[in-house]
């Protein structure tokens, strides 16, 4: 029988997307307020690009490896229990960890270590959030209308690339803002500066996502192999199992995870490489402009967050590619690794700001094509499981390449390493668009025949 959604699922969509924006942009502002505190206060010195680097290399991973290989039993755990009960336990557990990095920060105590396991729980808790939100999509959504929710989240990510720097360097500063007789008067003025209120503004994001999912009904999807009382006989890895066998059984799913894999080798140590294009290649120009280290890096995220933005506006009111979505990915794909290239290269500011929001404004598109191929394909009950298994064999690649970029970044030119990871990127999907295999994704009739001829 085919799934009708609740006729107010749409609305709900939009009631908790524009929660989970809240907590996206909150989640942002710390992690570029993480970035100025480990770049400004733990290691400020210039000769300190060894240690920065490694800083910013376990923060990443700490918080990466729980995200991505907890992510399978995230998916099969979404599959068994009621996704809205996982995404208000997740987001009350993510307020608690950063309240706690706020009060370690307030107190003068957060050190590295502290960090990177603050960063693996944050992780783990990310697995099962995501792996519930991102199966409840089509639960609430049209068929019609997945492609335009997909779109508004990928503006999401995108509008936080905008607000996130602007405001937390502008939070970050307030201290300092504050007029002399007010110094010692106000709290706040105690401290350093503001980077300890940005983490606490992220805590109460997550509260506030708790807060609304206690309001609105998210339906979770009925298990075809459950008994009448609801309990399923199949155990948590055998529920891992299927999802795998599920893409293993069709070969065109795999080659567009595999592009996704080129992908993320090249994109994810962006969170590395970019503060140490910014402190080091782009010094001179940003210091001849009269900026700081933190106003820099803010121009380029909030540049990043404009072209995403707009990439995410352009997505959903175009609703994408009715047919051969496959080319929505790989086009998209191709003109972002080549402005990765020019990002890596430009010793200007202003240029790798203009590149960094070419690019992004890639990555909405590129996403909401794919995201759009996997939920036709996937049944609804099985979401949970598949696209967490998809998430693994698309972002193992991650801790390896933030590990590698972070290693060589440290020795060599940063700029130079991130470029190399754009035009392999690039070659990649040029190869890709006469890959026959990955050209079919998009016929459900065709992938539908593979898994029979496999099972």
């Amino acid at each position: 029988m085919t799934y009708v959604p609740p006729s107010h699922g749409f609305r709900t969509f939009v009631i908790v997307w524009a929660a989970q924006s809240l907590s996206v942009i909150g989640s942002g502002m710390t992690g570029f307020a993480l970035n100025v505190y480990l770049a400004q206060v733990l290691y400020p010195a210039p000769d300190q690009k060894a240690e920065l680097a490694l800083a910013f290399t376990v923060l990443n991973l700490g918080f990466t490896i729980p995200f991505v290989f907890g992510g399978p039993l995230a998916g099969a755990w979404a599959d068994r229990h009621d996704r809205k009960q996982i995404m208000i336990v997740t987001n009350t557990v993510s307020g608690l960890i950063t309240l706690l990095t706020f009060i370690l920060m307030l107190s003068g105590s957060l050190h590295l270590w502290m960090l990177v396991c603050i960063g693996v729980l944050a992780g783990a808790a990310g697995a099962f959030h995501y792996a519930a939100f991102d199966a409840s999509y089509a639960m609430l959504v049209p068929d019609s209308l997945l492609p335009r929710a997909n779109g508004m989240m990928q503006t999401t990510w995108s509008l936080s690339g905008i607000i996130s720097p602007a405001l937390a360097a502008f939070i970050i500063a307030i201290p300092a803002l504050l007029p002399q007789d007010l110094r010692t008067a106000a709290p706040i003025a105690a401290m350093a500066n503001g980077t300890p209120l940005v983490i606490a503004i992220d805590a109460l994001t997550f509260f506030l996502c708790a807060a609304v999912l206690l309001l609105v009904h998210v339906p979770s999807p009925a298990r075809s192999d459950a008994d009448a009382s609801g309990r399923v006989e199949q155990t948590l890895w055998a529920d891992v199992r299927e999802g795998a066998l599920f893409i293993w059984h069709r070969p065109p799913l795999l080659w567009l995870l595999t592009a996704f894999a080129v992908a993320n080798l090249a994109v994810s140590p962006t969170g590395v490489v970019v503060p140490l294009l910014v402190k080091f290649n782009l010094e001179p120009d940003w210091t001849a402009r009269g900026y700081t280290f933190e106003t820099a890096l803010a121009l380029l995220g909030v540049a990043g967050g404009v072209g995403g933005l707009i990439g995410g506006l352009i997505v959903s009111t175009w609703g994408g590619l009715k047919r051969n979505r496959v080319y929505g990915v790989l086009a998209p794909m191709l003109a972002a690794g080549i402005f990765q290239i020019v990002y890596g290269f430009s010793p200007f500011l202003l240029l790798s700001a203009a590149v960094a929001s070419l690019g992004a404004a890639m990555h909405p598109i590129l996403n909401a094509h794919s995201q759009t191929i996997w939920q036709s394909h996937t049944p609804r009950e099985l979401q949970g499981r598949v696209f967490s298994i998809r998430r693994l064999i698309a972002w193992t690649i991650q801790p390896i390449s933030i590990a590698a970029t972070g290693a060589l970044a440290g020795v060599l030119d940063p700029g130079y390493v991130f470029a190399s990871l754009g035009m392999i990127w690039a070659l990649f999907c040029v190869a890709q668009l006469f890959n026959p295999y990955l050209l079919r994704v998009g016929d459900k009739a065709a992938l539908d025949a593979a898994n029979k001829r496999q099972a």
